[in-house]
């Protein structure tokens, strides 16, 4: 004959527990730096929106320090994560990587990539 069920073992709540941990520990790493990817994205369409098609790359550049200065973004430098062109209204091609350690030698590595185009942004917003 079969005993009377016994439950989970402690070493299953153990087990649980553990990768409870262990996923909420990633989420706390990832989130700032996605939440800094989308201030940055917002700020650069902000920018290519509101200012004229004749703007140069590096008042570009001025008023997004300015920007990640005020928005207390101080780990991401707007010279290294973008590259500029200048045809017929700014082109600003975003890509940076941002690697966190996690556990031991295994880090995190999140790649972010978007490219924006000045006329495009100025057209939707109509």
């Amino acid at each position: 004959m079969r005993k009377a069920q016994q439950g989970t073992s402690y070493i299953a709540i153990l087990f649980g527990v553990i990768l409870f941990a262990i996923f909420v520990k990633a989420a706390l790493i990832l989130w700032p730096a996605y939440w800094d990817d989308r201030v940055v994205n917002t700020q650069i369409e902000e920018l290519l929106r509101d200012s004229p098609l004749t703007m140069k790359p590096f008042e570009f550049e001025s008023k997004m320090d300015q920007s990640f200065n005020m928005n207390n973004i101080r780990d991401l430098n707007i010279k290294d994560i973008t590259e500029l062109q200048n045809a017929g209204g700014l082109e600003v091609k975003k890509k940076y990587e941002v690697r966190k350690p996690f556990l031991l030698n295994i880090d995190l590595v999140l790649t972010f990539e978007k490219d924006f185009d000045q006329r495009s942004v100025q057209s939707q917003a109509k």
